[in-house]
């Protein structure tokens, strides 16, 4: 009964022009742009039914909301039947029935997006090992030995957090698993984007000043082999520290780069922490946690333009003082740190009640003192829509906080809005260079330094400028958003190798130009 309703009340709100519209068609709606969204995560009801989806289709359009983010890969399980992870253990309805599939379809009719949430370093988080063979913890977990063992380690031994493992985003087989993952689900689906989750090292370091975690056996040895150091590293040592974060910095080009290929359009989203006091009271961007303990440099990423929004975790207490000023300088830095990208505000719903929740959408939508605003908002969560949950039930609580938010000609959310639309995309004026190097037997030349210069024209844009990169574990390395023109790659060959370390490319409009260098071979 509920799809049957949920059907008639989209068919219903596309004929009065009531649903904000994705894809081309928006440009022809006389609609704000604004994003929308509910995080929809899979360890509550929400997809494991068509009758749930149904429900959360409903529950979307009532709020005004214009994407779903979808939890899809939870703890490398998928809800969904065709990408690299394997499907999941969870008591969704039997095979056929494919969450993703069902959602998207059921989505798109109503004109909402699907963004597909996929948790990136979480690998597993149960005592019981998942019942698919070739499921990454089975394969890669605790019974792995060697390079096979792709686990996160913490500089004390330990890697497991209670029943929680991680992948160690450091080495180079688990990135690559990682990459091919996700194109999957660009291909396999018709995603409006991929949001990236847990990209980033875990929690549960002993300070909250550096990261006690990326001991992994392969990435600590990739690390001597590019800095020269002997030995373990200290958590705290700098040169160490700007590693790990490099490697989840790389694992996002390589990411965003290669769903470019799979799908132009395709949005990478990420989620972004903010931990404690923003930048403006701890002493800049690299004093944050964000960046000092978990090693997620999320403002350079936009900054790169290698992730098209940041949705911000900034899961703060309204009614707590010290939370609220956080949740303030965070909404700030966010809004004034866009770089030409977009922001959007991601309230815990959770942790306050509807009155505190609208408090905090009016907060993250309105101008900061630069004349920025957010690209827009998103909930988390859809199955915890206020702290009173527990007192009142989802479904009560979940009417209360879509009243407050479209009710009256005030409501933040009382008409339709467009998803923003991302013309670096939809009308690209740059283009992007990838590559891979390596030897003449197929070993990958791993962090190996890589420049890319102008050779005049449109590609300097005036006086040369100069970018360099280095490769990552599979010898693969991406220049995003280069401006169109001829361009010399030059490369650092280590010692012991020789070949030809000069190619040009070709870089144009929206395309990924492929720098064509030949294998290298060491000297005998």
């Amino acid at each position: 009964m509920r799809r049957i309703v949920a059907t008639w009340l989209v068919a219903l709100s596309l004929l009065l022009g009531s649903v904000a519209l994705a894809g081309p068609a928006r440009a022809e709606q006389d609609v704000p742009e604004q994003w929308r969204s509910y995080w929809v995560d899979a360890f509550n009801d929400g997809i494991y039914t068509p009758d749930q989806v149904s429900t959360l289709i409903e529950d979307a359009l009532a709020v005004n909301a214009n994407v779903l983010i979808i939890q899809t890969a939870r703890r490398y399980d998928c809800f969904c039947n065709r990408a690299l992870y394997p499907r999941t253990d969870a008591a969704i309805d039997p095979a056929p029935y494919d969450p993703l599939d069902e959602v998207i379809a059921q989505a798109h009719a109503a004109g909402l997006q699907v963004h597909a949430w996929v948790n990136v370093n979480t690998l597993w988080n149960s005592a019981t090992p998942p019942r698919a063979a070739d499921h990454v913890f089975n394969r890669h977990g605790p019974t792995a030995q060697g390079r096979d063992r792709w686990l996160n380690k913490k500089a004390d031994g330990t890697e497991l957090q209670g029943v929680n493992a991680y992948i160690d985003p450091g080495h180079p087989d688990a990135a690559a698993y990682i990459v091919d993952a996700i194109r999957s689900l660009v291909r396999q689906y018709d995603v409006d984007g991929i949001n990236l989750d847990y990209i980033r090292y875990p929690d549960g370091s002993s300070t909250t000043t550096h990261s006690d975690w990326g001991y992994n056996e392969v990435a600590l040895e990739r690390f001597r082999q590019a800095t020269g150091h002997t030995g373990i590293p200290a958590p705290d040592d700098a040169r160490w520290s700007e590693w790990r974060r490099d490697q989840i910095t790389s694992l996002v080009r390589r990411i965003y780069l290669g769903m470019w290929e799979e799908d132009p359009a395709a949005r990478l989203s990420v989620n972004a922490i903010t931990y404690g006091f923003g930048p403006q009271s701890v002493g800049g961007w690299e004093a944050t946690r964000t960046y000092a303990e978990v090693l997620q440099d999320w403002s350079g990423w936009l900054a790169e333009g290698i992730t098209d929004t940041v949705v911000t975790m900034n899961y703060k207490r309204d009614w707590n003082p010290d939370q609220a000023r956080m949740y303030s300088e965070w909404t700030e830095f966010l809004a004034d740190s866009q770089a030409g990208r977009q922001g959007v505000t991601g309230p815990a719903l959770y942790l306050n009640p509807v009155e505190g929740s609208l408090a905090q959408v009016r907060e993250a939508l309105t101008p900061t003192a630069s004349g920025n605003v957010a690209a827009g908002w998103s909930g988390y969560s859809y199955a915890s829509p206020s702290m009173d949950v527990a007192a009142n039930g989802p479904v009560a609580e979940r009417e209360r906080l879509t009243a407050a938010l479209t009710t009256g000609s005030d409501a933040p959310f009382a008409d339709p809005a467009a998803v923003p639309g991302m013309a670096w995309k939809e009308a690209p004026r740059e283009g992007h260079v990838t590559g891979q190097l390596a030897l003449r037997d197929g070993t990958p030349l791993d962090q190996t330094r890589i420049t890319l210069r102008p050779l005049g024209g449109r590609g300097g844009g005036g006086a040369p400028q100069a970018v360099r990169t280095v490769t990552d574990g599979s010898g693969w390395f991406g220049f995003a958003h280069a401006a169109p023109g001829r361009y010399l790659l030059t490369v650092d060959l280590p010692s012991g190798v020789v070949g030809a370390p000069v190619s040009a490319v070709e870089v144009r409009e929206g395309r990924i130009a492929q720098a064509p260098f030949a294998p290298f071979r060491p000297v005998r």
